[in-house]
């Protein structure tokens, strides 16, 4: 299964725990790979909290500052790549009696770095 994630800026984090659950089929017990078939965005789990998901945001702008790289005399979005390097591109996540066995605070969070864009996120 996979859905779409739309975002509005070049670096956002949106929640997708929902529809992840919602690719869960009912009565799986194991475990789900949530996985973004992309270079330049990542999956993680981390609070869903409004103040952190700021804070991830310009944690990850300060922690690899836009321009200056070598990639970006091919396509000016280096910093991006990096970004999702150090995030990685996916998450496996407990699935018990068809819903994901997530701690009271965990979300799935998908990352974007290089926006505004739409991007396929692979359930399976």
């Amino acid at each position: 299964m996979e859905f779409t994630v739309s975002t509005d800026e070049r670096l956002d984090v949106v929640d997708v725990t929902d529809r992840v659950a919602a690719a869960v089929p009912d009565d799986a017990t194991g475990t789900v790979t949530v996985f973004v078939e992309h270079t330049t965005a990542g999956v993680v789990i981390n609070e869903a909290e409004s103040n952190l998901l700021d804070d991830v945001e310009t944690f990850l702008s300060e922690l690899v500052p836009d321009g200056g790289w070598e990639h970006d005399r091919l396509d000016d979005n280096a910093d991006s790549h990096l970004r999702a390097l150090l995030l990685g591109p996916g998450e496996t996540v407990p699935v018990v009696d068809g819903a994901p066995a997530l701690g009271r605070w965990q979300s799935i969070l998908f990352v974007e770095c290089d926006g505004p864009r739409d991007r396929t996120v692979r359930v399976v």
